[in-house]
């Protein structure tokens, strides 16, 4: 028996109210390194056209802008954005800001000479349409820049955990994809000329685990969602996996969190 594909419009309006709830910039303040380091390996000049996808709270924007680009941030959550122009603002750099889905980029093809996405269109439903819109809009010879999760890290394990309580969509593939270097080749197929991963790590630091998970409860869209869907059993329930998770990956011995997390870098030239 054949299966109706997943309504990818109905997820991402979905997952649009998801990010918005919280405050997803009080996250991505934490960690700003691997923006830098993306666009250190994507070799940004003065003067691109640098375009970057799921931008949230800018954290790769303000990385590109710092290098003279000229930069377009972009998000479908509004409120993100201008959490972006904040940060630019206050940091003496600028940039455009404009809403747009992952999944329909509302650029004509090759306008870009860079584009990047940090820990963004990841999270868009259609990986597939992901892929050919990244592709489309950056010119011949140009340069995508990707961070991913990477499968088995601590947050592919988060993500797991909580799926276990409050089940993702049926008929989505799984987000830590972006992360499986097979699985990227085969989304971009050959219209890239290269493509590169390059193994990092994030570390989340916090006073505690218990610091960390009241930290994303009430910050992290995704997290906080979660949450709220469950009863108080449930709620308690999901608490301790996720702590337990922490626990599991947290490297030092004083009482605090030092938990590294490992992403890649997916790093393409188009043909």
């Amino acid at each position: 028996m054949s299966t109706a594909p997943p309504d990818y419009e109905a997820i991402t309006q979905r997952q649009q109210g998801v990010w918005s709830r919280g405050d997803f910039g009080r996250v991505g303040t934490l960690n700003v390194l691997h923006g830098e380091l993306l666009c250190e390996s994507l070799d940004i000049h003065p003067g691109e056209r640098v375009l970057d996808v799921g931008g949230g709270n800018g954290c790769a924007s303000l990385a590109a802008a710092r290098r003279w680009a000229d930069v377009t941030c972009t998000d479908f959550v509004p409120e993100l954005l201008e959490q972006a122009r904040q940060r630019a603002a206050s940091e003496g750099v600028q940039f455009k800001t404009e809403v747009a889905d992952a999944q329909n980029l509302p650029y004509p093809d090759d306008s870009y000479d860079v584009v990047v996405s940090t820990f963004g269109a990841m999270f868009a439903p259609d990986q597939q349409r992901v892929a050919d819109e990244l592709v489309r809009v950056c010119r011949p010879g140009g340069r995508i820049g990707m961070n991913n999760w990477s499968p088995g890290s601590m947050m592919h394990e988060v993500f797991g955990a909580t799926g276990k309580h409050v089940p993702p969509p049926p008929g989505v593939q799984p987000v830590f994809n972006w992360g499986d270097e097979a699985k990227v080749r085969d989304l971009f197929g050959d219209r890239v000329s290269s493509l590169k991963f390059v193994p990092r790590e994030i570390v989340w630091r916090f006073p505690s685990p218990g610091h960390m998970l009241e930290y994303f409860r009430t910050w992290y869209g995704p997290t906080v969602a979660a949450f709220g869907a469950l009863d108080d059993d449930g709620r308690t329930s999901l608490g301790a996996d996720l702590v337990d998770v922490y626990r599991k990956h947290n490297r030092a011995d004083d009482g605090t969190l030092v938990a590294p997390s490992g992403y890649v870098e997916v790093l393409a030239v188009t043909a």
